[in-house]
């Protein structure tokens, strides 16, 4: 039972240290590139509100990367501390990886994270402009080789076992397993949202509390058409990786769809309570025939259910459904609430422009005359891409399970033999500290928004100075 409750705590602790985590890289991926934006049209225009926004959201960069690094090395402690067995069984492959991840993007992000951060007029702009690339950049080869990590685990390829150990035999297959390319890009996307709804939220924020400056009404323009125009193609990436997680991983979506017996004609279960000792699922909502449709695309197409993860024996081979299927359930969510929010601010924003202002000057957005509820349904969505993020998260790691790496080792062949109480100890001192981490980081954040509202942020003595100001970005430092 000890050896139970050890391996149950950390996992625990682990997901704990993953889910702080991957809020950060999730907000820096794309950040980065939206930056690069910024810095672009200042560059173009010399309008000084891009490189305000530039300032402000590049403050926002510079206390997530801090706080990624941070927990990304307590994170990897613990495959020492608290699964050995991963290494010990898979190391040939995971290390590299790891490895590749460090050296082509750890390095390359901290070298110029500098110049972007104090570059503005002590570099040449194009030295500035190109170490806010090279950073963006740098986030994304990152993202790239976890992701083949991770997407190895679940689709693990080009390898053999001997004595128990991994071997690499096939780099290429490793590196483009099955289902990376649909993580990769479901990850992309999954951040690209994240930061739009960050930057509309944060912005609408600033005009609640009497920010009408050209800089936050801009920027709130800027994040909700990247949210307008990032959904609907996240939704169909999602059909995408959901279609190739039916073919290698069908438990999966068996748990995401509550399916307990395969056959034609599945109904998606808009609600349900399942029931893993009854093997079927109480209160259930549902719509016929849809989940065949959308998994095989025709209403009579056969999908694969729980019961047939079940050995002779009683040993279960299928993920926990009810976590499984219910944070599917708010990723979905969340989506939608995405898909209808922006796509509603920008169609009353291209609507107010019409009605009020010439349609042919300036942005074909306008913020003045948007009503205060869409202000106030922005502010709660601007830390909606966290929500789906863990939970697409959950989804995925969670539906792995029992397998650590899928069909190679379980979760239990690689956990330490550590003392539950112990484990439980070191859970609760995280809990804690990410707790006051995570509170601060948006205190931090509410602050800044605060700061900018009130015009003491430098965007005085920068718009005093504009041209001056415009010269030193624009020319080389003398």
């Amino acid at each position: 039972m000890e050896a139970l409750d050890a391996l149950i705590l950390s996992r625990i602790q682990f997901a704990a240290n993953i889910s702080f985590h991957i809020l950060f890289p999730t907000i820096t991926i794309a950040l980065g590139w939206v930056l690069l934006f910024f810095r672009v049209r200042f560059a173009q225009t010399g309008d000084e509100k891009w490189m305000n926004i530039y300032r402000f959201w590049v403050k926002v960069f510079a206390l997530s990367f801090a706080m990624g690094v941070v927990s990304g090395i307590t994170m990897s402690f613990q495959f020492g501390t608290n699964w050995p067995g991963f290494m010990e069984t898979v190391g040939n492959i995971a290390g590299p990886l790891l490895a590749y991840e460090v050296l082509t993007a750890f390095f390359l992000e901290a070298a110029f994270v500098g110049i972007m951060l104090f570059g503005f007029s002590r570099v040449p702009a194009w030295l500035h402009m190109l170490a806010t690339f090279l950073v963006a950049f740098g986030t994304t080869v990152s993202a790239f080789w976890i992701i083949v990590l991770n997407s190895w685990m679940h689709t693990p390829q080009g390898f053999e076992m001997v004595d128990g150990v991994a071997f690499a035999t096939d780099w290429w297959a490793i590196i483009f397993n099955p289902s990376m390319p649909y993580r990769f890009a479901h990850m992309l996307l999954a951040s690209g949202l994240t930061v739009a709804f960050l930057i509309a939220g944060v912005s609408a924020f600033r005009w609640l509390i009497g920010d009408r400056s050209r800089d936050a009404r801009t920027a709130l323009k800027v994040g909700v058409t990247i949210g307008a125009c990032l959904i609907p193609v996240q939704i169909y990436m999602g059909d995408m990786h959901g279609l190739n997680t039916l073919e290698h991983q069908p438990q999966k979506i068996a748990a995401m769809e509550g399916i307990w017996e395969t056959g034609p004609n599945q109904p998606l279960l808009l609600f349900a309570i399942p029931d893993e000792a009854a093997r079927e699922n109480r209160f259930e909502v549902a719509i016929p025939n849809l989940a065949s449709i959308i998994l095989t695309h025709h209403a009579g197409g056969v999908v694969q259910g729980l019961n047939d993860f079940v050995a002779e024996d009683g040993t279960v081979m299928h993920p926990p459904v009810l976590p499984v299927f219910w944070s599917f359930r708010t990723m979905i969510g969340t989506g939608v609430a995405m898909l209808l929010l922006s796509w509603a601010t920008v169609f009353m924003m291209w609507k107010r422009r019409r009605m009020h202002v010439d349609p042919a000057a300036g942005h074909w957005l306008a913020v003045e005359g948007l009503p205060k509820p869409f202000f106030w349904a922005l502010v709660p969505m601007a830390f909606s891409g966290w929500v789906a993020t863990l939970a697409g998260w959950y989804t995925t790691e969670i539906g792995r399970q029992p397998w650590l790496v899928q069909g190679v080792m379980t979760t239990e062949m690689a956990v330490a033999d550590v003392p539950a109480p112990m484990v439980a100890g070191t859970l609760i001192g995280y809990l804690v500290v990410y707790g006051l981490l995570l509170f601060a980081y948006i205190s931090v954040i509410v602050y800044l928004a605060r700061k900018a509202a009130r015009g003491d942020d430098g965007r005085a003595i920068d718009m005093s100075h504009s041209g001056k100001a415009q010269v030193a970005m624009l020319q080389p430092a003398e």
